[in-house]
């Protein structure tokens, strides 16, 4: 086990009431890894209390946690791994109240050495949050805790002030911590570190060099059991608000005035405060064929399966400068870029027939997907003969250095962040706020849905969107595959 550099994890031990222990992403993501980050040694000392409507015992969930450790975690599980996890688990049932909860938790902290810290993950559906959060209060649970908060964070700008409000109520604004997995990943922090540690590139980062950007994270995954709470969210209010505009805000912010939590989400809202409202022109909403068709869907449904939007950001570093966003359920492939245009020179020198400019502007990529990987495209004489251009790159991806095992996933970033009080990687309630106030115009007047088969890249509509350009994905040329000496 390699040694946790100091400052990484929390100082204290953490006591973490799981709400929702036994569903779905509790077992694929949030107990595989709270399992690592013990397991490694990030969190002093550990106890996790598992709440949830199934009527079990102690023994019970530790079934389920050892069967979801087993089928979902990316790590070995040991005899000795699971029998020392083991020990961290307890369980309440919520139909035994809060006072047993109350109970649970004193037990977690009398049973760690000296002082200790409490997180709350709500692992729960939107309609359950606000009862489990003054559930908490009654408890006596919500002093000097902290608590992570699941998507959607309301699905307009109204109701997303009243849920804030009554967070408020029970919880203040720095214990609240909005979860984004998609701020998780490494890449996104590595966005951060390529743009503000470079002089290469933090020069160029603005209107006079770059033409456009996307941002592209199409998902070739259905609904699968999704398909009612979907029918009342659809792709924006689901992928958009939540993950992608929090992407964009990464890539578009200005330089903090250092590399903390507050200073971060202040130029993070400075961006979301520039952001133009949407306009429903700019947007296309799709459906894909045989959506209507499914378990829990109106049979004359008008939820978008998919969208694919411009929006602009009007600032004096990026005025002009559009950002094209699209996302969507049952696409051709799975894919999440961030991908960035560079205008091209402003007269060619070379001859005709050069293939100059024939394979589009020069991009730099990044693929945000947990292993990595940067292009930056760009057109290089062919040898031989004459002055023929080709497009090459330059590619770097995580599995040639050697650190791939290194890479924390998403999740356990977030939770890790959270033990500590780092709100670097959440939203706030301001940025949540305005977020659904630029996009108030597309809410009150959507455009009609359009059709588009499984399998496809979306309607057609999209090329009308982004014209006179074109979409990135999908790609000409693949990523070159990864070196596997890591040489």
């Amino acid at each position: 086990m390699k040694k946790v550099p100091p400052g990484v994890g929390p100082r204290f031990p953490q006591v973490v009431v799981l709400v929702g222990a036994t569903g779905d992403l509790a077992r694929r993501k949030l107990l595989p890894g709270l399992f690592h980050l013990s397991k490694a040694g990030f969190i002093p000392g550990c106890r996790i209390i598992g709440l949830s409507l199934d009527d079990l015992d102690t023994d019970g969930f530790r079934q389920i946690v050892r069967g979801a450790l087993e089928e979902f975690s990316t790590r070995k599980l040991t005899k000795d791994d699971w029998n020392t996890f083991a020990k961290t688990l307890d369980y309440v049932p919520l139909s035994a109240g809060t006072e047993a909860v109350k109970a649970a938790v004193e037990r977690a902290q009398q049973s760690l050495s000296g002082e200790s810290r409490l997180l709350h993950y709500l692992s729960v559906p939107p309609s359950a949050a606000l009862p489990v959060v003054h559930a908490l209060g009654e408890a006596g649970l919500a002093q000097r805790s902290r608590i992570i908060m699941e998507k959607p964070f309301g699905t307009d700008l109204a109701s997303a002030v009243s849920l804030n409000s009554k967070l408020h109520e029970v919880f203040s604004e720095d214990q609240i911590f909005r979860i984004d997995h998609f701020l998780g990943k490494e890449p996104a922090q590595n966005i951060l570190a390529f743009r503000f540690a470079n002089g290469l590139f933090e020069p160029i980062w603005n209107r006079n060099f770059i033409d456009h950007v996307q941002i592209d994270v199409p998902e070739t995954l259905g609904l699968g059991q999704r398909s009612a709470f979907y029918e009342q969210t659809g792709a924006y209010r689901d992928m958009v608000v939540t993950h992608l505009f929090q992407i964009l805000a990464f890539m578009a912010m200005e330089p903090p005035t250092a590399l903390e939590p507050a200073p971060i989400s202040e130029e993070k809202n400075k961006v979301f405060r520039s952001m133009l409202p949407l306009d429903p022109n700019n947007v296309v909403r799709a459906q894909y064929a045989g959506y209507r068709t499914e378990k829990g869907v109106d049979p004359a449904s008008d939820t978008e399966t998919f969208v694919a939007l411009k929006c602009q950001i009007d600032n004096w570093r990026w005025a002009g400068v559009p950002f094209y966003l699209r996302t969507g359920k049952r696409l051709a492939e799975g894919q999440r870029i961030i991908s960035i245009a560079f205008r091209e020179p402003p007269k060619s020198m070379f001859p005709a027939g050069s293939g100059i400019g024939s394979q589009g502007p020069d991009h730099l990529t990044f693929d945000l997907a947990d292993a990595s990987k940067v292009s930056l495209s760009f057109y290089g004489k062919r040898p031989g003969p004459g002055m023929r251009l080709d497009k090459l790159s330059l590619q770097f991806a995580m599995h040639d250095t050697g650190l791939i095992g290194d890479v924390l996933e998403a999740y356990e970033r977030l939770i890790l962040d959270a033990m500590r009080g780092d709100h670097t990687l959440f939203t706030t309630a301001e940025g949540i706020e305005r977020l659904w106030e630029v996009s108030a115009p597309l809410l009150e007047n959507p455009p009609p849905v359009r059709f588009y088969e499984p399998g496809s890249w979306g309607p057609k509509a999209i090329h009308q969107l982004i014209a006179p350009h074109a979409w990135r994905l999908p790609f000409e040329r693949a990523w070159r595959a990864p070196n596997p000496t890591g040489a």
